[in-house]
């Protein structure tokens, strides 16, 4: 009798339990049903779509109220409290921090006021508040990237007159910096380029941008602006030379072609360019770009907010969010990848102080070939060659990644920088000697 007593006890428990276990499985089931509906849910009621955008919009606040992750992203590159070993965000003067500068680029604006930028949000700001807009006129070419207007005027005043415009005469025109229409379709949010000097460069490369895939325009949409450039003629048009291709030693081919030089150095005569931020140039020259990674795998990663995945449009340097730039990718922990960026950043570092060194050697002794007496057609070819050392040594030191984007590429330019200063050293000082007998 008891053990029978026992079984029915035992049976009773058995299904007791059965039946809590089987309804907290439903209940799980359910949770997790009713979870993915909320995600899809979530999902397809994003974008907000709380206003309609014009083709016209350019005010960011605007397209944020119907893509309010994009935009407080955004809103952080007014943020400049990251500072890295070799950039950031904050505006420190790099002409106190490198001096041999005021020497390289005497004679031209950028020896008088040279700050490391700002982030995207003060794009506008920085440029009507630097003091190369007293220092040289400059023209309204120089909006092209700082002003979300760019577009709408050249499409009112022609590609031509809004280049050759001055830029004071333009400036009260301008009133946004970096804008959603800049790289967006209103109707579509799709990647467009809206800006003709890069839709030039790859017209004339044989390009068509219309095909690229959307990981390809990832890239492109920052190579309107992140670019090496000059202003070409009379017009002032804003060009990308890369007539010959977007290495160094294509660039120079294309700028020799055309005699061009931004300015003479005071100090040597000799006929220099001024090398802009060619980040996309430096980029496609490196693994990752031939791996099939994008500017914005980087510095505009992904991030997932339930079941909505935006891209972070805080774009700001890795080495400040290394876990989502590159963790995605390398699967080393965080310190392990703060330390490989920033190795390639000392090593490049370390070359360009040695260049610089090259360079300053060069300039002594071009200047004391000068005192000596030695005639223009004499330093000719040391002239060339200081041109040749300081147009490698600024298309590294200009680009902002310090090596990184392109860390071979990056220590054989320099290698060759210093190798033509020194050569310009030596025809100096050969110079010096012709002129003494």
């Amino acid at each position: 009798m008891n053990d029978s007593l026992q079984f029915k006890r035992r049976q009773m428990l058995w299904l007791g339990g059965a039946f809590i276990l089987g309804a907290l499985v439903i209940g799980v089931i359910a949770f997790m049903l009713l979870n993915i509906q909320q995600r899809k849910d979530e999902a397809l009621a994003y974008p907000l779509n709380v206003v309609e955008i014009s083709d016209t919009e350019l005010d960011p606040a605007v397209w944020g109220k119907n893509y309010p992750r994009e935009y407080s992203s955004w809103l952080k590159t007014q943020q400049d409290d990251a500072p890295t070993a070799y950039g950031g965000s904050q505006p420190f003067d790099k002409l106190e921090r490198y001096p041999i500068l005021k020497r390289l680029w005497a004679g031209y604006a950028f020896s008088v006021d040279y700050k490391e930028e700002r982030g995207h949000f003060f794009a506008l700001t920085d440029q009507k508040e630097t003091k190369r807009q007293d220092a040289v006129k400059q023209p309204g070419a120089c909006a092209n990237c700082h002003a979300a207007e760019a577009p709408q005027l050249i499409q009112q005043m022609g590609w031509e007159n809004f280049n050759r415009a001055p830029y004071k005469e333009i400036s009260s025109a301008l009133h946004y910096g970096s804008s959603c229409a800049d790289c967006h379709d209103p109707k579509t949010m799709e990647l467009r380029l809206t800006r003709p000097a890069l839709v030039n460069a790859l017209t004339q490369q044989g390009v068509d941008w219309t095909k690229a895939t959307r990981q390809e325009m990832r890239t492109l949409v920052c190579a309107q602006c992140h670019v090496e450039y000059y202003f070409k003629g009379e017009d002032k048009g804003l060009t990308f030379p890369w007539s010959q291709g977007t290495t160094i030693d294509a660039i120079d081919e294309h700028y020799a072609a055309y005699g061009f030089k931004d300015f003479a150095n005071q100090e040597t005569g000799a006929p220099m360019i001024k090398i802009q931020h060619p980040e996309y140039e430096m980029f496609t020259s490196g693994l990752h770009y031939k791996s099939g990674v994008s500017c914005a795998d980087c510095h505009m990663p992904y991030q997932r907010e339930g079941a909505i995945k935006v891209s972070d449009h805080w774009i700001r340097s890795p080495l400040t969010n290394v876990r989502a730039s590159c963790g995605q990718c390398h699967k080393q922990d965080d310190a392990e990848l703060k330390q490989r960026i920033v190795d390639i950043q000392e090593t490049t570092a370390s070359l360009l102080r040695r260049t610089e060194g090259a360079l300053g050697a060069a300039m002594d002794a071009i200047v004391a070939a000068q005192k000596a007496g030695a005639t223009d057609e004499q330093l000719a070819n040391p002239r060339d060659l200081i041109r040749k050392a300081q147009l490698r040594w600024d298309f590294v030191f200009s680009e902002n990644s310090t090596g990184f984007h392109s860390p071979q590429e990056a220590a054989r330019v320099l290698g060759e920088a210093i190798d033509y200063a020194r050569q310009a050293q030596l025809e100096a000082a050969r110079s010096s000697q012709t002129a003494n007998k």
